[in-house]
């Protein structure tokens, strides 16, 4: 019985370590302490992301506009008839990404952002004008830690 232990053993061990491992990585990284991360900026303020957060461009939704009316002619008819037209296009998708944008500056203005880039954690922690996501969690993350 021994022998066919030892036979499954370092199966067992690598099976081990491949769980233990990401479980440990994960415990020790920004992200972890961070439930809830939304990051708030726009074209203007590039933002260095980490994974996993929500990101709200702000402008997003005027430049999906831009694009609608792009080369209307002067003409209201057949101007609304062409924007009709792109909207019909770009199907579900395009109303997807128009609702995700305004959804999106809704929920800025909800969580109380002032100035961007902002990183928000758990809808209570923010801090502004730090364009690296993980420095940002990480300076939280240290806060929660001294006030529990």
């Amino acid at each position: 019985m021994p022998g066919a232990f030892t036979r499954f053993a370092p199966g067992w061990r690598t099976l081990g370590l491949a769980i233990v491992l990401p479980a440990s990585f994960a415990a020790f990284s920004p992200a972890a302490f961070a439930a809830d991360v939304v990051v708030v900026t726009d074209s203007r303020h590039p933002v260095k992301t980490m994974g996993g957060e929500r990101l709200i461009e702000l402008d997003r939704a005027s430049g999906l506009e831009a694009e609608l009316s792009a080369d209307l002619p002067a003409d209201p008819e057949r101007a609304a008839a062409i924007v009709r037209q792109r909207l019909n296009q770009g199907g579900t998708d395009l109303q997807r990404r128009i609702g995700t944008a305004y959804q999106g500056i809704t929920d800025a203005w909800s969580l109380g952002v002032t100035t961007i880039p902002a990183v928000v954690v758990d809808q209570r922690y923010v801090v502004y004008g730090e364009p690296d996501v993980a420095r940002a969690v990480s300076c939280i993350e240290q806060h929660r830690r001294r006030q529990p």
